[in-house]
């Protein structure tokens, strides 16, 4: 048998390499990576001077689907954190499982909360080319009619979150108190599919509370409205922190207008002369059609308030 050109051979050689290289990322992505959960930790100066100190607890994209029991008992756990407040921010669901949901969080909503939801709370996802992220993902999508079997059961959830004491903040505001400290409350429904109402809520933070803002998704002109308003820390997620990143570089998306260094974690964000604080979760999980990630582990934060 005629041997191949030494050319050929080398390209067929490497082109076998990066394919298995591609394949092994691919691997460690859908079934290692998507497991490793982690807290991440970070500490917030925002309360008002002579506040106590506040442990929130932000949860956001738990995506849960059929099948992840690892999830639902990692949640679980996150009760023995003893949080002071409970930030959920969205895309709980990926499938018709809100009974799932609240087992998740069952240890948690005893404790003083507030929540918005996503996109997917209110559809289930769609099968998707990942490609298309990488041109013009960050555009909005406005919500269309669409089949009855993508419509998610998410009122039972917010019924059952309403019930525990959890704010609800879909376009409205709300208040709390945590150990003396006053928290002045506003989000928006998911300005991803352009649900978004901040008319209903704008207006300018008193400044003798905490003010808090959540958005599903950390669109800029959101951002821009709350900083405008003085909020004092602006809670999102949506963006699974890119999802697939590149060492050394970060992430390649956001999903979103936000830029790429903040895709997740405490940062700031200012409009008009103020500067808010912004904190993006990287979340906990991921559509079932795309089940993998890459140097962006799944994960929860536990942010601790201090004085500002």
């Amino acid at each position: 048998m005629a041997e191949l050109p030494r050319a050929r051979s080398n390209v067929l050689t490497t082109a076998g390499l990066v394919l298995g290289a591609g394949g092994a990322c691919l691997a460690y992505g859908a079934f290692i990576e998507s497991r490793a959960f982690r807290l991440r930790e970070a500490t917030a100066r925002c309360l008002p001077p002579g506040s106590p100190s506040l442990r929130l607890l932000h949860v956001s994209d738990l995506h849960l689907a059929a099948g992840q029991r690892h999830k639902i008992d990692w949640v679980a756990g996150l009760a023995e954190l003893d949080p002071d407040l409970v930030i959920n921010t969205g895309d709980n669901l990926s499938g018709p499982f809100p009974e799932r949901v609240l087992e998740a969080y069952a240890g948690l909503l005893g404790r003083p909360g507030a929540f918005v939801f996503g996109s997917n709370d209110y559809l289930a996802p769609v099968a998707k080319n990942p490609l298309r992220y990488l041109g013009g993902s960050s555009a909005t999508h406005p919500q269309k009619p669409v089949s009855p079997e993508r419509h998610l059961p998410w009122r039972p959830m917010r019924d059952a979150f309403r019930d525990a004491g959890w704010v609800d903040l879909t376009n409205a505001r709300g208040e709390l108190e945590v150990k003396g400290v006053r928290l002045a409350l506003r989000g928006v429904d998911d300005p991803h599919i352009e649900l978004d109402d901040y008319a209903a809520v704008a207006g300018p933070a008193d400044p003798a509370a905490l003010s808090i803002g959540l958005a599903h998704a950390p669109y800029r002109r959101i951002l821009d409205e709350m900083a405008r308003d003085h909020v004092d820390l602006i809670l999102s997620g949506h963006t699974h922190g890119g999802q697939v990143c590149v060492p050394g570089f970060g992430a390649v998306i956001t999903n979103c207008d936000i830029d790429r260094a903040r895709v997740k974690g405490l940062s700031t964000h200012s409009a008009d002369g103020w500067t808010s604080l912004l904190h993006v979760s990287a979340g906990l999980g991921m559509s079932p059609f795309a089940p993998y990630r890459f140097a962006c582990p799944p994960e929860a934060t536990l942010l601790t308030l201090l004085p500002r």
